[in-house]
């Protein structure tokens, strides 16, 4: 019985079916360019007339890596014509879809160590250093017509920061910072509008990048939110006078909870969740001087002064101007927060860049990869509520 059993044998069947179709794939490919030939001398082969414009001179062959795996080309030779293929382009070693999966590979995070080592495993050759970086010139391009595009909607939310990495500089590598900025449009949708690199993130780089962003268009901005970086508060209020600061509340508990001793850091973390879950501003701002004063009589003088030098600037959100219903996410920076995360995974694997250029373009590029789902494309927000507290602020 076991006899009659049809056994298959699945990775021989598979090995047989690529051949087949790498060989299929190789006439098809080559009839093609013989089609051609054809085509340009004005005669097929052999073929005696007096219309002929150019003749055969023999082959020359080539190999192209195709999805199917590795195919042999036969280009003909010509005598008193070029041979250029539609086809095929010339000197190409690979099909376009191949590169363009490499490409993608390198962008998703991989190492270009990597890249070669998948290339070689796939189709059994490398892919040269040289050919990923005259591909990724390409896309280097796009990315810098993508980062001064202009801005043609109003973003009513700001949301920046910075996200450090290492890179050379005058022989040493220090840490230097990109300035990442996200807008939430007044159809409520999030768009990345600017990535710069900040060097040290003062003031000079924050008023050079706000400056770029009002340049390109960036209008309607009525809220910024942040963390407590030097020179953003100024350069929001030189550069963006109709907007106000929101410093981020999980930033700013955390720092004041890192002034407070551990024996008192549960009952300073629930008393700090207790002031931001108060209804109104000055509602917060009374039950955070109630806080401090316990800390005071705790001994906790550092952390108390901390909470009052920052609790008006942290409780913006809660002002009549910004709807209730947008409390939630404009508290924080939590958005551009795990946008910084998919980045630092991503610098991780560089380790040191050689110039602020290579690593501005490779956060671009990180960012671009990320938010192109239904991250931009899911409204984030419903911004007819902000229309709301307009009409009764004016």
């Amino acid at each position: 019985m076991q006899d009659q059993i049809l056994q298959v044998d699945e990775n021989m069947l598979e090995t047989r079916l690529d051949r087949l179709v790498s060989e299929k794939v190789e006439q098809l490919l080559n009839a093609m360019l013989d089609a051609e030939a054809d085509e340009i001398t004005g005669a097929a082969r052999y073929e005696r007339t007096g219309d002929r414009k150019a003749y055969r001179a023999g082959h020359y062959e080539r190999d192209l890596t195709v999805k199917a795996g590795t195919v042999t080309l036969r280009g003909p030779k010509l005598k008193g014509a070029l041979f250029e293929s539609a086809v095929i382009e010339r000197y190409r070693r690979r099909e376009q879809s191949v590169e363009e999966a490499l490409i993608d590979m390198y962008l998703a995070g991989v190492s270009t160590r990597q890249v070669d080592d998948i290339s070689r495993l796939l189709w059994g050759e490398r892919m040269p250093s040289q050919t990923l970086s005259d591909k990724l010139k390409g896309v280097y391009a796009q990315i810098d017509e993508w980062r001064n595009r202009p801005l043609e909607r109003s973003y009513p939310y700001l949301f920046v920061d910075g996200v450090w990495h290492k890179r050379t500089w005058g022989g040493s590598v220090e840490n230097v910072s990109v300035l990442v900025a996200i807008g939430v449009d007044d159809t409520g949708h999030r768009e990345v509008v600017g990535v710069a690199e900040g060097m040290k993130e003062d003031r000079a780089s924050w008023e050079q990048f706000v400056r770029s962003l009002i340049e390109r268009g960036l209008r309607g901005v009525r809220l910024v939110v942040g963390d407590r970086c030097a020179g953003l508060v100024a350069t929001v209020n030189s550069m963006l006078p109709d907007a106000r600061y929101q410093r981020c509340t999980v930033h700013f508990m955390r720092n004041v909870l890192s002034r407070v001793s551990r024996k008192h850091a549960a009952w300073a973390a629930g008393a700090l969740k207790a002031v931001f879950a108060m209804e109104s501003r000055d509602a917060a701002l009374r039950k955070a001087e109630d806080v401090a004063a316990q800390m005071e009589s705790r001994g906790l003088k550092a952390a108390a002064s901390c909470l009052r030098e920052g609790i008006g600037e942290s409780t913006t959100y809660l002002l009549d101007d910004y709807p209730v219903e947008h409390r939630r996410r404009i508290r924080t920076n939590n958005m551009i927060e795990r946008l910084n995360r998919e980045i630092r995974r991503r610098t991780r694997v560089v380790g040191s860049f050689p110039d602020g250029r290579s690593a501005l373009m490779l956060v671009c590029a990180r960012i671009r990869y990320v938010t192109a789902n239904d991250w931009s494309s899911r409204r984030y927000l419903d911004m007819s509520r902000l229309g709301d507290t307009m009409q009764t602020t004016d």
